[in-house]
């Protein structure tokens, strides 16, 4: 199939090359016109915050909820009371009440808005509502709404907007952190090939995949409530794996080039071999992400898919595009010459040698070393991020401290409790609802309690209650787990159903979710990793091993994370101004997206390892001459990978701050501690057992050559071995 599909491609070139660029032609285009749409948004199905959200449809509220525009005085100023601050304030909420798509703004004068303002009276908002949800609110409506509030400007009002209008406008766009991994992505190259052109390559291809899949992920929020942090996660991993992809391919194609094989040839047996190996890793990937939905919520759904989409479209650019390109530029990628093979082991080749003379010290030291780095993550908590660990500056961190500064830390994350009457209540003085009012008051934990709404058929009654904490205070969730086993079960008016909703509320569910989940997501992700490997190796102690030994890599970037982000070594380093809490969904997500890609370099190596003793039937000898063979360039490729991911860590958002150190940590010491010391280390000590079968499972399991290509019957040899040396940067195995 592999070697129809690249002679089909090798020989229409030019077809092949310009259905590629009309595929990325028609989703620019249409991301342009339709636009591409994110929302931080979270859905529950089945949790109580989730209850909250969907019976309280029946209160009519606008689409976008109540948005606030932060009105601000500095002291020694006039107030917001002020006579002429305050005509000012009116004629600019008048002139926000036309812009297109608001429907209601609400003042802090208005009777239903006195709450807005503050005792000082110098920090007060506007509410304003608007006819479309907080996931379409856009760039554009911000500034229209602020441009219209130019009166209070005018008299010296600091107008900052907040929620869902501040998060539209501080959006930042990754280009910058891309553009640091493809300058760092493209020295390595250059300096590996010693060619422009070949170095270019790589990074075209991943540059291409990003340019289809980042607009399809950005349509696709059109369907589905998409995280800004999604297209992010999925640029970090598809520039890695697009450029990994074309390089593990490239260096094939070069090797055989260099044997005297012809362009067209060179190509097809390029994707027979090293085209079917990069079908295999991309599937490990995608089939890693699909266990995320055993997670059961639509924010891993999305989060899946978004990487997801990414790996497939730079693994179809590899098995369809590539040949293409290596057929049109064959002659100019063909080496001029192979180097001399050196006169005795050097580098990992006497990395290998020290390993197998001393397993069991390499073993115990490896194992040493990953348990320090893993250790913190024994006191990694689930947490929630609120817009106060936001840059400094921006709008939805200005908007945060003020509205803290001024109505208490509470005031940024309020809660909602919403009762179900069993009988009807006359109104807002019924002595059941006024009961349960005190008893929430009385709550500790509890600053304020708005008035009681109780709708138009007077089965439902609703509560705002502002906690006495920040949103991402842990004493904010316990305050939601207080109210809902102990304030309302005893005090519930007419011994109704209540729910607590809003949005600390909505993260705690999060986080409870993912916390109960997990061991089936992880067990899940094993299984799959365990059986794609017994059915590439055929060995069941070599899946095990490998799945244990990723473990410990993963387990090493979850002690490193909690170190930097949840108790804040170093956080200032990567720019933050010090902890910050650790969501649920990113350990989760790392953890699948961090065995998809082990299994790149496991699969490397251990490719390397059979063939050498299936060949000579030395395991020792097998050991060091696979580990001698592609160390380097694991490592080489490791580098590119971890140059792509630590350009993340300059962006603003706490969340891509920590997948990027989290893979970078990941990948280089999967690439370099693990695949280095600990495999080979293992696999010595281990001796023929690593290639033992039962009988029976030898007969159920159907053999799969992964990198043979066809030719002459025979396995292909390891990338860089053809040309010792000659390629040390070149791609991860798969």
């Amino acid at each position: 199939m592999f070697t129809t599909l690249g002679r089909w491609c090798a020989r229409r070139p030019r077809r092949t090359v310009a259905a590629w660029l009309l595929l990325l032609t028609a989703a620019l285009a249409a991301v342009g016109a339709l636009g591409k749409v994110t929302s931080e948004s979270v859905s529950i199905p089945g949790s109580d915050s989730q209850a909250a959200r969907d019976l309280g449809a029946v209160f009519h509220d606008s689409p976008s909820g109540r948005q606030p525009v932060l009105l601000h005085t500095a002291a020694g100023a006039a107030a917001l009371t002020a006579p002429d601050v305050r005509a000012a304030v009116e004629r600019a909420a008048q002139a926000v009440a036309r812009v297109d798509h608001v429907v209601a703004v609400t003042t802090p004068y208005d009777p239903a808005g006195r709450s807005a303002l503050s005792a000082d009276g110098h920090t007060g908002y506007l509410a304003v509502e608007l006819d479309v949800t907080a996931r379409d609110i856009t760039a554009e409506i911000t500034r229209a709404v602020t441009a219209a509030a130019a009166p209070a400007g005018a008299a010296g009002v600091e107008v900052t907007p907040g929620g869902a209008l501040a998060a539209a406008v501080d959006k930042g766009s990754t280009g910058r952190s891309e553009a640091v991994g493809l300058v760092a992505a493209l020295v390595v190259l250059t300096v590996t090939f010693g060619s422009l052109v070949a170095a270019g390559l790589p990074l075209l291809f991943g540059a291409l995949g990003l340019g289809i899949a980042l607009p399809a992920i950005g349509l696709l929020g059109h369907v589905v409530d998409m995280p800004s942090s999604g297209a992010t996660i999925a640029a970090m991993i598809g520039l890695g794996v697009g450029i990994d992809y074309t390089l593990f391919c490239l260096t094939r194609f070069r090797e055989l080039r260099a044997a005297g094989v012809g362009v067209e040839d060179a190509a097809v047996r390029t994707m027979a071999g090293s085209g079917k190996a990069v079908a295999f890793a991309g599937s490990a990937v995608v089939a890693a992400l699909a266990g995320l939905a055993l997670g059961g919520l639509p924010l891993l759904y999305a989060l899946a898919i978004a990487p997801g989409i990414a790996v497939l479209v730079a693994m179809a650019a590899a098995l369809t595009l590539l040949p293409a390109v290596l057929a049109l530029l064959g002659r100019r990628l063909t080496p001029k010459a192979a180097p001399a093979p050196a006169a005795g082991p050097r580098g990992w080749g006497r990395v290998a040698a020290y390993v197998a003379a001393r397993p069991w010290r390499c073993l115990a030291g490896g194992l040493a070393l990953l348990g320090v780095l893993a250790a913190p993550a024994a006191g990694l908590t689930f947490g929630q991020l609120d817009a106060g660990s936001d840059r400094t500056g921006s709008a939805s961190r200005t908007a945060y401290d003020r509205m803290a500064a001024a109505f208490g830390p509470g005031a940024n994350g309020t809660l909602q409790v919403l009762d179900v009457l069993r009988t009807p209540a006359a109104g807002p003085s019924d002595g059941r609802l006024t009961a349960l009012t005190a008893a929430l008051r009385a709550t500790p934990g509890v600053a304020a309690v708005g008035p009681v709404q109780v709708s138009a058929d007077g089965r439902y009654a609703r509560w705002q209650i502002t906690p006495a904490t920040a949103p991402a205070d842990p004493a904010t969730v316990a305050l939601v787990h207080r109210l809902r086993t102990d304030t309302l079960p005893a005090a519930a008016a007419d011994g109704g159903t209540a729910h607590v909703g809003g949005a600390p509320a909505a993260q705690a569910d999060l986080n409870d979710r993912l916390a109960r989940r997990m061991p089936l997501v992880v067990g899940f992700v094993l299984v799959v990793a365990g059986l794609l490997l017994l059915l590439a190796f055929r060995s069941p102690v070599v899946a095990a091993k490998a799945a244990l030994m990723n473990l410990l890599s993963v387990a090493a970037a979850y002690g490193v994370l909690t170190a930097v982000f949840q108790r804040g070594h170093g956080a200032r380093l990567i720019g933050l101004e010090g902890a910050v809490a650790i969501p649920g969904y990113v350990p989760l997500l790392l953890f699948a997206v961090l065995f998809g890609l082990s299994m790149d370099y496991e699969v490397f190596l251990l490719t390397a390892v059979r063939t050498a003793f299936l060949r000579g039937g030395d395991n020792r000898r097998a050991v060091v001459a696979g580990l001698a063979g592609t160390g380097r360039i694991i490592t080489s490729a490791a580098l590119i990978m971890v140059s792509v991911f630590l350009g993340y860590v300059l962006s603003d958002d706490p969340v891509v701050k920590m997948f990027g150190v989290g893979l970078a940590v990941a990948v280089a010491l999967d690439a370099t501690v693990v695949r280095g010391v600990l495999v080979p280390a293992s696999m010595v000590l281990l001796g023929r057992a690593n290639w033992w079968l039962p009988g029976w499972l030898d007969r159920l399991l159907p053999h799969v050559d992964i990198e043979g290509d066809g030719h002459d019957g025979t396995p292909e040899e390891p990338p860089g071995t053809a040309v010792a040396g000659a390629l040390p940067a070149a791609a991860d195995a798969l």
